[in-house]
């Protein structure tokens, strides 16, 4: 069963295809259908003890560790839960994101959401590319705590091209590692096209920056569109008081009159 169930799902890594040098592209597929797709540029701020030059006093530097292309990657789909896992280096660095899929009660009725429940990323400060001269150099797991983020209507897909920062605990003394997300576009359910992305949610910063983006736009064309209007009712004034019968101011021109 477990044979069979490998043959039927595939994982493929589409880093590649990505116009972004920086951007990966995961794809899971079970029965020959897209159940999870994953695009983002992520990068990890990871602290880390190293000797001062006394050798007495302990330090703490920053490491900082991108996702590169090419990472190998695990996957898997449920009807409420679905899994992606990615590891690079020979698995001295693993990502793994866990979503969501849940129903809540709303003033419009029921509705289903999903949403990235949890981050873990487990690191090895032994190993030699981004960690230098670490102080009792080891094995260590950062994770979040009650994560609740990408929260997206069923059916779509989450979009935000921002930076996002996760802020993962780690068993490494409890130092707090940063994840760094953007040009994120994440569905782990209900993809109803094979290898494409339901109608995109977009984060409340991107909606923020279209707004803000659009508005002078919006106020020109409002601004445009008081002026036409005022030079049109000025104009039609005009004419109207041009074609009425003008008295004279001139009392001695009433003289004619009577």
């Amino acid at each position: 069963a477990a044979a069979r169930l490998a043959a039927e799902q595939e994982v493929e890594n589409l880093s590649g295809l990505s116009p972004s040098p920086e951007k990966d592209i995961f794809v899971v597929r079970e029965n020959r259908t897209t159940c999870l797709m994953a695009e983002f540029a992520a990068k990890f701020i990871v602290p880390y003890d190293v000797w001062a030059s006394n050798y007495v006093d302990l330090i703490t530097e920053q490491a900082e560790i991108p996702l590169p292309r090419g990472a190998e990657m695990r996957g898997k789909c449920g009807a409420n839960e679905s899994e992606l896992e990615v590891s690079w280096l020979e698995r001295a660095y693993t990502l793994r994101l866990l979503f969501l899929k849940e129903g809540h009660n709303t003033s419009r009725g029921p509705e289903a959401l999903w949403r990235l429940a949890r981050t873990q990323f487990a690191y090895d400060t032994g190993e030699r590319t981004y960690f230098k001269d670490a102080v009792s150099p080891g094995k260590h797991t950062a994770s979040s705590h009650r994560l609740s983020a990408f929260v997206t209507p069923a059916g779509k897909s989450y979009e935000c091209q921002a930076q996002q920062t996760i802020t993962l605990l780690s068993s490494d003394h409890q130092k707090s590692v940063e994840l760094l997300l953007s040009e994120v576009r994440v569905q782990p359910f209900d993809i109803s096209a094979d290898f494409v992305f339901s109608e995109e949610h977009k984060c409340p910063v991107d909606q923020r920056e279209q707004l803000e983006e659009t508005l002078p736009l919006i106020l020109g064309l409002i601004l445009g569109l008081v002026i036409v209007i005022t030079l049109c009712v000025y104009h039609l004034h005009h004419k109207l008081t041009a074609s009425q019968v003008q008295i004279p101011r001139d009392r001695s021109q009433y003289k004619h009159m009577g």
